[in-house]
């Protein structure tokens, strides 16, 4: 498989793709390896968990060169790879706190019973990723599900696979890791066999994409816990700073290209306001740079070359209906790269594309409304619910605007804060995402299933318990 180069547009990198046979038998070698896995102690794999992180920072140099190759962005790359040295610094620490089956205690309802539990990890957790932030988005549910005693079978995406090479090496250097964490290269093929050979699924991906899997998942009865898309409103009331407003919109829209889930992706500013706020974001978007030389500027070419046309797509179709672009408005190919600067879009409404499918990409789409109750059902006119913004000065306002929301996450007085804060339990809304949050302490205990001993003290009942004569 041919790997195409975001910066170049060159097809300058060969994906050796796993057969079906070839993922079953990792998940085979997982399977055997899993049943000593699961019986070391919470603090015996916190160890080996430290020993990866070790092999990691060795590595982590030439994985956030190869991640900076995927994605055209050296600056996130180094991100990415200090936040996975985060990650497992966080749940070496939180994982041991977390890991506490009950004690054994009588049963409220059978007096004579006592009732044991235990946490069960699952065997072969498959993991697949997408190509948008390739390493965090690999390794965020790769590292709990580890840590509870789960093996995992992990299928970074095809589009953006060089970071793997590096990844890999680290996780050879720890040979108790290696046993029961594999790398599964590949496209859809590839994806359906992990699907196939594992326990429970992970997926963050696409809307489309995850119906297949959670049906796929239903088929074979396992759990599947899925991370999809999103179409985010902002809502910035009357009150809002504009100045606070803008620069969070702004950056939320644009900031790693408008390639993330939790982007704004559609505004909603009240009427008294929205003149000042276009004139505002207009310019600070007009003053954003692109890296087209790669070791300046603040926003980079897009990754993948399909993406690039629906966002095309989406402009075109808006200003077909009566849209106004004021910055933007084209995908540029520049030196073999595809490349879109951040595009402010007003007189646009919800008969249009931009308004109402997941972009993912530099666009803001403006709308003004009159009344808290129209901002609220146009922010709910939606098939995702992912997360969402409110802007105002008034705290309580704020609160009581998000609670309305149907969304998992809502940021008072900034955008997508759920890619800085970790540790806060979430659940997707409508088709955004199904089962567990992988935030906060649920993404951990996700991993485990209870099992529970029963335990008689007593002499058991015998068949003269049904004696009809005794009723």
């Amino acid at each position: 498989m041919k790997v195409r180069n975001p910066r170049t547009g060159e097809y300058d990198y060969e994906l050796v793709e796993d057969a079906p046979e070839v993922v079953e038998k990792k998940a085979q070698e997982i399977r055997s390896a899993h049943k000593t896995w699961h019986k070391r102690t919470i603090r015996e794999r916190v160890s080996v968990l430290q020993k990866w992180l070790g092999s990691f920072t060795e590595f982590q140099t030439e994985i956030a060169e190869q991640l900076a190759i995927d994605t055209a962005r050296k600056r996130i790359a180094k991100v990415e790879t200090g936040g996975i040295i985060g990650l497992m610094q966080a749940w070496s620490y939180r994982g041991p706190q977390l890991y506490n089956p009950p004690a054994e205690r009588p049963s409220a309802s059978a007096t004579t019973v006592q009732i044991g539990q235990q946490w069960v990890p699952y065997g072969v957790v498959g993991v697949i990723s997408p190509w948008n932030f390739p390493l965090l988005l690999a390794l965020i549910d790769t590292i709990p599900a580890l840590l509870a005693g789960c093996g995992v079978l992990l299928k970074p995406s095809e589009v953006t696979p060089r970071f793997m090479d590096g990844l890999e090496k680290s996780i050879a250097a720890v040979p108790e890791l290696a046993a029961v964490l594999k790398l599964v290269r590949g496209g859809a093929e590839a994806g359906k066999a992990v699907v196939n050979n594992s326990d429970a699924i992970c997926f963050t991906g696409s809307v489309p994409t995850g119906k297949k899997i959670g049906a796929a998942c239903a088929e074979r009865f396992i759990p599947a816990f899925l991370e999809l898309g999103g179409k985010d409103p902002a809502i910035v009331l009357e009150d809002a700073d504009l100045e606070v407003a803008t620069d969070a919109v702004l950056r939320s829209c644009v900031g790693a290209t408008g390639q993330a889930c939790q982007s704004l992706e559609r505004i909603y500013v009240h009427e008294n306001i929205y003149d000042s706020f276009v004139e505002q974001i207009v310019k600070k978007a007009t003053a954003v740079t692109l890296t087209t030389n790669p070791d300046e500027g603040q926003m980079g070419p897009l990754i993948f070359e399909k993406q690039a046309e629906k966002i095309q797509e989406q402009i075109d179709d808006a200003v077909s209906k009566g849209a106004k672009v004021l910055t933007g408005g084209k995908v540029e190919n520049i030196n073999g790269g595809l490349w879109c600067a951040p595009t402010v879009l007003t007189d646009v409404n919800h008969d249009m594309d931009v308004m109402v499918d997941e972009t993912f990409g530099p666009l803001i789409p403006i709308m003004s409304f009159s009344t808290e109750e129209q901002a609220l059902d146009w922010a709910n006119d939606s098939i995702f619910g992912l997360s969402a913004s409110v802007f105002s000065k008034d705290r309580d306002k704020a609160i009581e605007i998000a609670s309305h929301i149907e969304a998992g996450a809502i940021s008072i007085n900034d955008g997508s804060l759920t890619n800085k804060v970790y540790d806060a339990e979430k659940n997707s809304f409508k088709e955004s995402g199904i089962n567990g949050s992988r935030m906060g302490d649920a993404g951990f205990l996700r991993f485990f299933r209870k099992k529970a001993l029963l335990i008689q003290t007593a002499h058991p009942e015998t068949m003269a318990h049904f004696e009809e004569s005794s009723s």
